[in-house]
């Protein structure tokens, strides 16, 4: 069976690349903004949360509110599912090392950030979203498997739904085994609604092509490099793409562009 949603709006960050429109003019044209921040300042939190939020919660809710502004939907209207391979790795790398050496000193703030779906409970609060959150790892499948849950939730009577992937560095022996640089993000908003690219999913046995292209060479190492040939075929137009989808299985991407 093949599943089917529209595009209504994207979200992106990578490194000097901070926006969907930067990312199109890189693939399109091989430009980069002149200036771009050295991180993401998610404005759906008070100064002092955006401040404090890991780089993966702030990544995660730039792209998030960029979609549902590109969208002009409400954030506080959308189911949402939220994608990462790791979480948070900088965190659970800390995490492990203070247990290891001195457990009691362990940071109230950093622990309540080292959960998985603590990009979702930042956005859930941030936006007023009472919808139901849903926080997906699948390892190197995890974007593929998040695009097949918000569209097995549009199949199943929701009429729209933010799929947000992101993931950071790991550091520490945690960087050894589960190696990631560089910071990046990817949101789509997903409906029923006539408008946008309409995308169809089809899974099958197989495996993908390395990921390539422009987009890939702004974080190459970031564990969440699988999410790349759907934004870059967004971006260049392309009718469709490959999506690794677990061991042996691929996600089949047909793109009919508006």
């Amino acid at each position: 069976m093949t599943l089917t949603a529209r595009i209504e709006g994207v979200g992106f960050w990578a490194p000097g690349v901070p926006t969907w429109q930067d990312a199109i003019a890189l693939v399109r044209q091989g430009v980069l903004p002149d200036s771009a921040p050295v991180r993401p300042s998610p404005q759906l939190l008070p100064p002092n949360e955006r401040r404090r939020a890991p780089d993966s919660v702030a990544v995660a809710l730039d792209v998030a509110l960029a979609a549902c502004t590109a969208a002009g939907r409400d954030p506080k209207t959308l189911p949402s599912v939220f994608a990462s391979m790791h979480g948070d790795l900088a965190i659970t790398d800390y995490m492990c090392a203070t247990l290891a050496e001195q457990p009691t000193a362990i940071s109230p703030i950093r622990f309540h950030n080292s959960v998985h779906n603590a990009a979702a409970g930042y956005w859930t609060i941030g936006a007023g979203a009472m919808e139901p959150a849903t926080s997906i790892s699948a390892f190197d499948a995890t974007f593929a498997q998040g695009l097949v849950e918000a569209c097995v939730q549009l199949a199943t009577g929701s009429d729209a739904v933010l799929l947000v992937a992101y993931d950071s560095a790991s550091t520490g022996p945690l960087a050894k085994v589960q190696p990631s640089s560089g910071l990046l993000g990817g949101a789509l908003v997903l409906s029923r609604r006539d408008g946008g690219p309409r995308v169809g999913l089809a899974l099958r046995d197989g495996e993908p092509a390395e990921p390539a292209g422009a987009l890939l060479a702004r974080a190459p190492q970031n564990a969440m490099r699988p999410m790349l040939p759907l934004f870059e075929a967004l971006a260049a137009n392309a009718p469709r793409c490959t999506l690794k989808a677990g061991p042996g299985r691929v996600l089949d991407v047909e793109i009919l562009h508006g």
